[in-house]
């Protein structure tokens, strides 16, 4: 029952808003069926190419925030695995990110990346730079702003993941490598990377889903602004839905989002046997 009343009947609703035009304000009675226009009417730009930004950002975020922050994490991880004691403790202060409400984590970097008074501006001012950036009220500053959140909020998360990875990498391999006369560096890409790669493809596989469900860092920090400069896919879905009452673009949107998660998830699931190491 639980199922047919918070999924099924939700996510068929959604499908047949998706096919009609009508504004949640107005009786049910103004409901007008409408086919896949309101598909249309998104893709091709009649709303003033709003939501092919959104898109575009959408993915330009997932694709910057998603290898980065992996990448770090992996790095990170692998060190403090190897050469770092009282890892715990570190595991621990790089894990309250993720634990941390989004609220306060934000007005903390709100802070931070204040333009005018900032402890981030002020210490580029003392290293020489005259004009730092404005960051989340910056146009070109405020989308790498959010993504640097991202990374720093999730890799808590990943690091973790990642340690208990390392772990059950058996100690005779890296053994086989010394042996071999590897490095460290030799055996970080050719033993370490490859080992942990079904943890990779998890993260991976995670963080695309999350990045493209990313709502609560966008309106809280910059309200899908400057202009259109932060607007992501679930912002345009929140905005249409509950700021214009358009119920037929926002379900449209929704399932536009839906259609582009199971396509990237399909495709991350066919191509993990090509880089994938599960023995």
């Amino acid at each position: 029952m639980g199922f047919v009343v918070f999924i099924a009947f939700p996510v068929l609703a959604s499908l047949g808003l998706s096919l009609v035009e009508w504004k949640s304000i107005a009786p049910l009675s103004t409901m007008r069926f409408t086919g896949l226009s309101n598909f249309g009417y998104l893709l091709s730009g009649h709303d003033g190419g709003v939501f092919r930004r959104t898109l575009w950002n959408t993915v330009v975020f997932t694709a910057v925030s998603v290898p980065v922050g992996i990448a770090v994490s992996l790095a990170l991880a692998a060190f403090m695995d190897k050469h770092v004691y009282g890892s715990k403790l570190f595991r621990f202060l790089i894990f309250v990110p993720y634990v941390s409400s989004v609220v306060a984590s934000v007005i903390v970097w709100q802070v931070m990346l204040q333009p005018s008074y900032g402890p981030i501006n002020e210490l580029l001012k003392s290293v020489g730079v005259a004009h730092p950036p404005s960051w989340f009220v910056d146009p070109h500053w405020a989308m790498p702003a959010v993504i640097a959140f991202q990374v720093w909020q999730t890799i808590g998360y990943n690091v973790v993941v990642y340690m208990a990875g390392l772990k059950s990498i058996p100690a005779e391999v890296y053994e086989a490598a010394m042996i071999d006369g590897a490095g460290q560096w030799r055996t970080f890409a050719s033993v370490t990377v490859p080992m942990v790669s079904p943890t990779t493809f998890f993260l991976t596989t995670m963080g695309v889903i999350g990045s493209f469900k990313v709502f609560d860092l966008i309106y809280l920090a910059t309200g899908g602004g400057p202009g259109d400069a932060t607007s992501v896919i679930s912002f345009y879905i929140y905005q249409e839905a509950f700021v214009a009452h358009r119920m037929g673009t926002s379900s449209a949107a929704a399932w536009v989002m839906f259609a582009i998660i199971f396509v990237v998830t399909m495709v991350q699931l066919r191509g993990q046997k090509k880089w994938v190491t599960y023995e």
